[in-house]
């Protein structure tokens, strides 16, 4: 009788594993947190409607958190898995001490993806032209903001003395705040946001955030490091879909990638996503490689303490996890 009992015990437990970690046709559900979404971000999204997750056995469930640090916080909740973000969040955890830190186990872009839009065109922009001027920013000690700033102090630019780098909008709210008032002159947006703004004649991109910037791990997958302990091979999958979405993307025209993104951003028409994509391709926005250099990682280190955010620096080693990336694509 005892036998019979355990084994009902232990066929229960295994049912409910299958329902955490399995998605209703018996593939593993991964619970994907991303910072915001954009075009920026077009190998995610290729991989998912070109089924290459489901190809990997996997299925995924995805979430805008709508900033870095609500992502960290999903992962922190365990009400995520894995999170798509910049990489300065799992520094500031690593700083901060964490026990079950996150770690950063694939690179998806390698530069800042905002583009600078102002209220008239300005084909012969200088980053010089910002003197004295108001820009919405993003949030303080988030990328995009940090990297203005980083672009903005190199060309002698400082905030409250010659510039006004504002970081007190909401990174979602940001472009209805530049719509609706006039005191901002320019601010920065992500595509395919920054060429249907100015398609519509409301504002123009003048310059590339990320073109100034230089080469920076800008957005990266991470989990908690007990999460990819456990779940290693989920995890592989997870970036072979990736890749697979990367080499669609690289390979074909835009005009051909811009259907395998329709689903992700209904309502944007075609030739929007297209033109996005171009955009990216210009500035060589998408990381030809999951594996993240370090050279790469220290400058985004340089970029926060430049913005007086980090008070010490990450080990490149234990916040990074490169075997996943190397194995995928060995």
């Amino acid at each position: 009788m005892k036998k019979k009992i355990l084994a009902v015990v232990l066929s229960a437990m295994l049912c409910l594993v299958c329902f955490a970690g399995c998605g209703g046709n018996g593939k593993t559900k991964v619970r994907l947190s991303e910072v915001t979404h954009s075009i920026f971000y077009a190998p995610l999204y290729i991989a998912i409607n070109n089924g290459y997750f489901e190809e990997e056995g996997l299925e995924i469930e995805l979430t805008n958190a709508g900033g870095a640090d609500k992502v960290m916080t999903a992962i922190a909740s365990n009400s995520a898995d894995i999170g798509l973000m910049g990489p300065e969040a799992t520094i500031y955890c690593h700083v901060e001490g964490q026990r079950n830190y996150p770690v950063i186990f694939g690179q998806l872009t390698a530069c800042d993806g905002s583009f600078l839009v102002g209220r008239n065109p300005e084909p012969d922009f200088k980053w010089e032209n910002l003197e004295n001027k108001h820009i919405l920013a993003g949030r303080a000690g988030g990328v995009p903001a940090m990297t203005l700033q980083y672009v903005c102090n190199s060309a002698g630019l400082y905030h409250d003395k010659n510039i006004n780098l504002d970081t007190t909008v909401a990174f979602d709210l940001m472009v209805g705040a530049f719509e609706g008032d006039t005191k901002y002159d320019y601010v920065t947006m992500f595509e395919p946001t920054a060429s249907e703004y100015q398609a519509a004649g409301k504002g123009y991109i003048v310059a590339s955030v990320g073109a100034a910037a230089g080469s920076v791990p800008y957005t990266a997958f991470s989990a908690s490091k007990s999460y990819l302990e456990k779940n290693r091979d989920t995890a592989l999958a997870f970036l072979r879909a990736v890749v697979k979405g990367y080499k669609y993307l690289i390979d074909n025209p835009s005009d051909k990638v811009a259907p395998a993104l329709e689903a992700s951003f209904v309502g944007t028409p075609l030739a929007s996503i297209a033109a996005a994509i171009d955009s990216y391709r210009e500035i060589g926005a998408w990381s030809s490689t999951p594996v993240m250099k370090e050279e790469d990682f220290d400058h985004l280190m340089d970029i926060m303490e430049n913005a007086g955010t980090l008070s010490s620096r990450a080990d490149f080693d234990l916040a990074v996890d490169n075997s996943l990336a190397k194995e995928v694509i060995a």
